[in-house]
């Protein structure tokens, strides 16, 4: 990777935007069939971008290796996804257009993103939905049949298509039945229940993983021509997330720590419609589909007295008139009303709640009302398109939203930052490949709703298997790497000695305790608002409880057996020194931007104030020792297509 005063080369190629791919792909290197034979990879993960990136790779010729830490592919993350995917495919005519897509993601990031890759990731919208109708996945449909859309934040059109609340279940199924496909050639290999704790370099490349079976505790050795990481984002670091409880950042932290580079750590995305918390024993988060603001509006009381009646108990929502309620994202957003960006939405709710207008007895609330919706479309209608999402809300909460608005608020939900790649999806360590959540490259500063499964499935599909081909046409002529060299070896010491660590312990606080602790650090001083005082207390606190972590977490059991609690202190573990890079990054980008709202710098209606002098890049950080500073490199962000302005949705 070519790197001069700490100025990196995202490697964009020459030409108009528009035709970037295109001469990416037909001057590219390539690799013959014959020689794919006999080229191995690695993929880990098997969300959207894992499933997808290893059966393509598979369908091209490679041998594939994937690895999952559930007992089947088909529960990763990705599943949970709801509301839809972002296409232009302008079916309702209503002047959608690939480079309107392009705009619109660009702006939704607050103008932190590159340019080529957002137009790339635009510009395969579209064959990425004709190849799952091709697959059959069962996208909603109008009256004649044809393919329906739906709105989401960020934009005036409707171009997000969907299955009822249940989109990303139904594109994993394809991406599953496609990687299927691929196991039953030969191609693919499935190791399930199998934790990847390291990556092996060897002569600087990526050529290896260390393992651990979670079924035996065995640590096991793999190797490959190329190593491709699709393990999502972090967001659990915040403990209370809407994330899987066994979603983690681990594997790009390891990799960071191997020399590759975490870009834009700080970009943690809040969701605004997550079910509030009920009580200090849950362990996670319940997301609320962002397309339940198409027809739900968002709103508190008017009055303050009101609010603290409904905190009391005193009085339900409906007992409130339509005239005494404050449909504030209306109010505050005429032109976008309650489909503002997810970053704004949140902070809106929040301010409101902070006035003391919440609606719950916490005072951490506000309602999400589809009564009109209801009133005009009819019970059925609403069923057509949300059926599970009400079924859901009204088994966690035993309130029936058919009669009464659902209550909802901000809540940590995706993570924009990840690993720095270049246009290549290729990280700073040659051979090693960063797609989907876990990579920084598409969202910019905040991810507009419904872009997630749009760019896992354009990296795994359709972007991965090209690019990695130009890396792997330099393999072809090296064999496969025996795994009992000394890097191999040393990779999983590295493995043992930590494990070993954790056993020896005083034993006196619970892995959960610690989790839910630092939890508290980063939600109140690293969350939604954020300032240099409470950031520096931050890093300090982390720290502390860090060094508290290490002396006296308890880890039961042995590492040769089944042992959950074993997994989740090697994540707790790896979220204790990301929880710093994220609270120094954030000290570091001193402006606010999209979801990093630093309180420093805000308009006097309250809005984000960037600084597109001092701040317009990716800031790309090299691991330098823990306690330490990192090193700073620059990915410089330029505008040629998009004019860089203030980013209102009034």
């Amino acid at each position: 990777m070519e790197i001069e005063k700490n100025i990196l080369n995202p490697r964009i190629p020459e030409g108009p935007i528009d035709k970037k791919w295109t001469n990416f792909k037909t001057y590219c290197k390539l690799v013959s069939p014959a020689n794919k034979e006999n080229l191995e990879i690695i993929v880990v993960g098997t969300g959207l971008a894992g499933a997808s990136a290893a059966a393509t790779l598979g369908e091209l010729g490679y041998n594939v290796k994937v690895f999952c830490y559930s007992d089947t592919p088909r529960r990763a993350h990705s599943i949970a996804a709801q509301g839809g995917i972002n296409a232009a495919k302008n079916y309702r005519n209503d002047g959608d257009t690939v480079y309107r897509l392009f705009l619109d993601t660009i702006k939704g990031g607050d103008y932190r993103s590159r340019e080529a890759n957002v137009f790339r990731l635009a510009e395969l919208s579209n064959a990425i939905i004709d190849h799952c109708v091709a697959q059959g996945i069962p996208f909603a449909r109008d009256y004649a049949g044809y393919l329906d859309t739906r709105s989401f934040g960020g934009a005036l059109l409707a171009r997000t298509f969907y299955a009822r609340g249940q989109t990303g279940q139904q594109l994993l199924l394809g991406a599953y039945g496609a990687l299927n496909r691929q196991v039953k050639r030969g191609k693919v290999k499935i190791y399930p229940r199998h934790d990847v704790l390291n990556i092996v370099l060897y002569n600087g490349k990526a050529r290896g993983i260390i393992a651990r079976d979670l079924i035996t505790g065995e640590i096991k050795r793999f190797s490959a021509h190329a190593v491709v990481l699709a393990t999502g984002g972090y967001g659990n670091v915040y403990f209370y997330s809407t994330n899987a409880k066994n979603s983690n950042g681990s594997l790009i932290w390891r990799a960071y720590k191997k020399g590759a580079l975490f870009a834009n750590p700080c970009f943690v995305q809040i969701h605004p419609t997550c079910i509030p918390i009920h009580g200090e024993y849950q362990s996670k988060l319940t997301l609320m589909s962002e397309s339940l603001r198409n027809d739900g509006r968002v709103w508190v009381p008017k009055d303050i007295e009101t609010a603290k009646k409904l905190q009391r108990g005193e009085i339900k929502a409906n007992d409130i008139k339509p005239e005494d309620r404050d449909y504030f994202l209306e109010r505050r957003y005429p032109t976008y009303g309650n489909l503002v960006p997810r970053d704004i939405a949140s902070r809106a709710v929040k301010e409101r709640c902070d006035a003391g207008f919440g609606v719950n007895k916490t005072g951490r609330a506000v309602f999400l009302d589809l009564s009109d919706a209801i009133k005009k479309l009819g019970i059925e209608e609403i069923n057509r398109r949300y059926l599970n999402l009400f079924q859901m809300y009204e088994k966690i909460t035993n309130e029936n939203p058919y009669e009464t608005p659902m209550m909802i608020y901000p809540g940590v939900h995706y993570t924009m930052g990840g690993l720095w790649v270049d246009y290549l999806l290729m990280t700073t360590i040659p051979g090693l490949f960063a797609i989907g959540e876990c990579n920084f490259s598409d969202h910019g500063a905040n991810r507009l709703g419904a872009s997630a499964l749009m760019q896992g499935l354009a990296d795994g599909y359709f972007i991965l298997p090209v690019t990695i081909g130009d890396y792997l046409a330099s393999m072809i002529k090296e064999p496969p790497l025996p795994t009992d060299i000394e890097e191999f070896n040393n990779a999983e010491k590295e493995v043992i000695e930590e494990i070993e660590k954790l056993f020896s312990t005083k034993k006196t606080e619970t892995v959960d305790n610690f989790h839910k602790r630092l939890g508290e650090i980063m939600w109140n001083k690293v969350g939604m608002s954020r300032n240099e005082k409470g950031l520096k207390e931050a890093i300090q606190e982390i720290r502390e409880l860090r060094e508290d972590f290490w002396k006296n977490v308890i880890v039961p059991g042995t590492m040769n057996e089944l042992n959950q609690e074993l997994e989740k202190a090697l994540r707790v573990a790896d979220f204790l020194e990301l929880a710093e890079l994220i609270a120094y990054d954030a000290l570091h980008r001193k402006e606010s931007c999209g979801s990093h709202f630093r309180e420093e710098y805000q308009t006097i209606e309250g809005e984000c104030l960037r600084d597109d002098e001092n701040f317009a890049y990716v800031a790309a950080w090299k691991f330098n020792g823990l306690d330490k500073e990192p090193i700073l490199y620059k990915d410089i962000l330029e505008f040629k297509e998009v004019k860089v302005g203030i980013r209102s949705y009034k």
